[in-house]
């Protein structure tokens, strides 16, 4: 089954499989580094830190990414990353 999430500069990962993150972010990073995106915050909760695992480790090796940090307490603290893209070299809409 397919599902459409919004590209906008963040996305809330509690309802999906954590089995499902890595692709997911895959696919959802590339479309956000096509529309010029640059930086993102991934909601993946605080809880026992299984969803932050999976998501820090597809961010240490994902190409798309310049790098990442939890986010300020103002914005998830421990319960969301922010991540900054590589830059592309042009926008797509």
């Amino acid at each position: 089954m397919i599902v459409r999430i919004p590209i906008e500069d963040w996305i809330d990962l509690h309802t999906f499989p954590p089995r499902e993150i890595p692709s997911l972010l895959e696919e959802y990073l590339l479309e956000c580094q096509k529309k010029g995106l640059r930086e993102v915050r991934i909601i993946h909760g605080k809880g026992k830190g299984i969803q932050m695992n999976i998501v820090h480790s597809f961010l240490k090796k994902s190409p798309l990414v310049d790098s990442f940090k939890i986010a300020p307490p103002e914005t998830g603290s421990w319960g969301a990353t922010i991540v900054s893209l590589m830059k592309t070299e042009r926008k797509i809409d």
